[in-house]
């Protein structure tokens, strides 16, 4: 059955900008207008955005020792494949591996409700190649040996752990509240599950608002906490965190993420810090001074902790973003890329960028392909380009994981 174009315009703008698992949103960045020295604000929506507590830099991960030994190339080496998109075979740079990507569409209901569907390819380790799955959501732990799955029919009640060498799950861990999103934490031991009463990607007919003179179906707020799941042992602990009311529209999905050093969880917020973060019972804490990068909240830091990224600060026909000193904020320099992704090592990183000879806005801003970008400024293509349609349903947006 066809989307509603209603309901999916509602999709797109009725929650704040967000990525699944541990990826940033695809953020569209503002380029400027060629031949003059001076950035466009772009107005244009980002598709199919969801998951209010995942608008954040890539959450790399440390090691997991669950699973077969993954079969990639040596961490230090590139593999890429400039002329697939969607890629076909692994994407790796450093020690970074695209695990898994995904495409969006929202399917109609026979009721009038919509749902958002998200389309995971998952990297299979003893090919090398990726592979469609029919998993609603999934995350893959630091080492790519193994990945947590949730069914369709959101929000559900067990996680499975999915060999990525032989494509099975080797274990289910149930828990008595429903969950619609998992993630691992930093050092791949324990899991974080946002529970939800209703599926966190709907759009119910019920719950109407305006939009653009028009009333098209809307989100529910409806998440109820998270889980602590520790992966060994499969216990899991739940702290009571329900979506804080707002009069505003806002999306379904509000999941929750690590901080960095795995003693904290946050979401998204509409504060200075732009995130809000609990301890693992659920109570308020203050924001880490580690988790303030000098960039913003968004930044990334390098591994060894020096650098941050920064913004896009392209002007002309420059396409770049900064790098800044971690201790200071100052600029280190600028590097190539629309949208920095994650370090592929202290002196690497993986970039969204267009393409050059197409980046004016309106013609080809956002069609752009992954690269390794370093910080003497030189480029290595990984995919090829993806179209520059936000609504193509064969978009893809990848999952970035610690190899």
């Amino acid at each position: 059955m066809a989307p509603d174009p209603h309901a999916r315009a509602a999709f797109e703008t009725s929650s704040p900008a967000a990525r699944p698992a541990a990826a940033p949103a695809e953020r569209p960045q503002p380029l400027p207008r060629r031949r003059k020295a001076r950035r466009l604000v772009v107005t244009v929506a980002v598709a199919l955005v969801v998951a209010a507590g995942t608008a954040v830099p890539l959450a790399l991960r440390g090691g997991d020792t669950h699973g077969q030994p993954a079969r990639v190339p040596d961490a230090t080496g590139v593999a890429a494949h400039p002329d697939q998109s969607p890629p076909r075979e692994l994407i790796a740079a450093g020690g970074v591996a695209v695990s898994a990507y995904y495409t969006a569409k929202l399917v109609r209901q026979p009721d009038g409700n919509a749902i958002g569907t998200y389309e995971w390819s998952l990297l299979d380790t003893a090919t090398g190649r990726y592979r469609k799955t029919d998993w609603a959501w999934l995350d893959v732990a630091p080492g790519t040996r193994t990945a947590a799955v949730l069914e369709r029919d959101l929000p559900v009640g067990r996680i499975g752990l999915l060999n990525l060498a032989t494509g099975k799950v080797q274990r289910w861990i149930k828990v008595d509240r429903s969950v619609g999103s998992v993630r691992f934490s930093p050092d791949g031991k324990r899991l974080l599950a946002t529970a939800y009463r209703l599926n966190p990607d709907g759009l119910f007919k019920d719950a109407p608002y305006r939009l653009n003179g028009e009333t098209v179906p809307g989100s529910k707020q409806s998440r109820t906490g998270f889980y602590v799941i520790d992966v060994a042992s499969g216990r899991a602990d739940f702290a009571e965190r329900p979506a804080e009311k707002s009069a505003a529209p806002v999306g379904g999905r509000q999941d929750f993420s690590w901080s960095r050093d795995g003693e904290l969880v946050w979401e998204a917020g509409g504060n200075s810090a732009g995130r809000i973060y609990y301890d693992l019972t659920g109570k308020r804490k203050p924001a880490p001074d580690e988790e303030a990068p000098a960039s913003g909240p968004e930044g990334i830091r390098s591994p060894d902790g020096t650098l941050v990224t920064g913004a896009f600060v392209g002007e002309g026909d420059d396409i770049v973003s900064e790098i800044r000193k971690a201790k200071t904020g100052e600029r280190a320099t600028v590097v190539p890329g629309q949208q920095l992704l994650a370090w592929a090592d202290n002196s690497h990183l993986i970039a969204w960028r267009c393409d050059p000879g197409q980046c004016s806005p309106g013609k080809g801003e956002f069609r752009n392909r992954l690269l390794l970008v370093g910080l003497d400024g030189k480029t290595t293509p990984l995919s090829g380009f993806r179209t520059a349609n936000l609504q193509d349903e064969g978009r893809w947006t990848p999952l970035l994981t610690r190899r």
